[in-house]
């Protein structure tokens, strides 16, 4: 049998690295109601009303908006959702999406 002493197994974990975010950006058109931007940052961002209009008026005077940070993957698909809910209403509203530094 051995001589009773227990070597406790290790294991080795590797370091896993913070997956890299996008961020989600709302770019200014002349033509998308401001009332529309607002109901769909509520809708896809799950932004209350007052951080909704304030990222809308944002856009509008400065051209774009910076949203949130998420993985690539929710960043792409919240951009998309987002874009998508303005051409079904015939609007040009557009989020984009980009590296974060």
């Amino acid at each position: 049998m051995g001589n009773g002493v227990v070597t406790p197994q290790t294991t080795v974990r590797p370091q896993t690295e913070r997956p890299r975010l996008y961020k989600v950006i709302l770019l200014n058109d002349d033509y998308t109601p401001r009332d529309f931007v607002v109901a769909v940052l509520k809708a896809v961002f799950r932004m209350n009303g007052d951080k909704a209009y304030g990222v809308m008026m944002t856009a509008h005077q400065l051209g774009a908006c910076f949203i949130a940070a998420y993985t690539k993957d929710v960043a792409e698909s919240k951009a998309t959702e987002g874009t998508e809910a303005g051409r079904r209403e015939g609007y040009p509203l557009m989020f984009t999406t980009e590296p974060e530094e």
